[in-house]
């Protein structure tokens, strides 16, 4: 990906946010939503972010065909056939966007053979992007007196005494307990929580160790942070070890996954048997 792609990418970013933040700051439209079929919200932030990205990846890049959450299912009914592909949440954490939070994000990511191979997550009222390029590395960028300010991201390595667990305060079950009984055996645990895709935004800038997810959420969710957490150092697996595939099964929900910060740690492996 070049240098004049990842600008025109963080432009589209920062035009869809400049409208969702519209949204945000008007009370009386930001707290009106619909309820898609799965129960989750549908804001009209969601469909106008959604617009901006499609028209504006499809210029950048007139052969690729986009996922996103906002697509009907006739407009990626032939996505098995698609080698690669963008794979793109319009505003993650939607349920943050009600609830004004402020944590939320538009995530995009470049999907090749069925692994994301360029993660971008950008939060809207931060004007900050999050990015990662697999074999390249990972930044951390900022919109700063009318240019991209960019900062290279690594992981961490594992801490030998306390280590910060990445979560939600949303998400509480019998699995993440044995995950956390299983690290509170050899660790002091800290846990930080936070909403959307941003917990992988500070596992890849070296603010965490483990992002445990065992509650429901979709490909989209997690591609960009895959790939920006991979780029920085760390890795993303599923709960047989390997690593996650995208646009391979029939659904399009997320396996569960662990995402961690320092892949070559030997507590990882323990940890994936204790969530069986």
């Amino acid at each position: 990906m070049t240098r004049t792609d990842i600008l025109a990418l963080l432009d589209l970013c920062h035009q869809a946010s400049e409208r969702i933040v519209q949204f945000y700051n008007d009370e009386a439209s930001a707290s009106l939503f619909s309820s898609k079929e799965d129960r989750t919200p549908l804001t009209q932030a969601d469909l106008t972010s959604h617009q901006i990205l499609s028209s504006g990846l499809a210029a950048l890049n007139p052969e690729l065909p986009l996922l996103s959450e906002e697509c009907s299912s006739s407009e990626i009914a032939g996505r098995h056939q698609w080698n690669s592909f963008w794979m793109v949440d319009p505003l993650d954490g939607t349920r943050e966007f009600l609830e004004r939070t402020g944590e939320f994000t538009i995530n995009i990511a470049l999907i090749e053979e069925q692994r994301p191979t360029v993660g971008l997550i950008y939060e809207p009222l931060k004007h900050k992007a999050s990015l990662g390029i697999v074999g390249a590395g990972a930044w951390e960028l900022r919109w700063e007196e009318g240019s991209w300010r960019s900062t290279a991201i690594t992981t961490r390595r594992l801490p030998a005494r306390e280590l910060v667990l990445l979560a939600s305060k949303r998400h509480r079950n019998p699995q993440l307990d044995d995950c956390i009984a299983y690290l509170e055996s050899s660790h002091d645990i800290a846990r930080q929580n936070s909403g959307s895709a941003l917990k992988f935004c500070d596992l890849a800038a070296g603010q965490g160790d483990c992002y445990p997810r065992f509650s429901p959420c979709s490909e989209w969710d997690v591609a960009a942070g895959d790939a920006l957490v991979s780029a920085a150092g760390g890795a993303v697996y599923g709960l047989n070890g390997a690593p996650l595939r995208y646009n391979a099964r029939d659904t399009l929900l997320s396996p569960h996954f662990v995402a961690v910060g320092d892949s070559s740690a030997a507590l990882w492996a323990g940890l994936l048997e204790s969530v069986q």
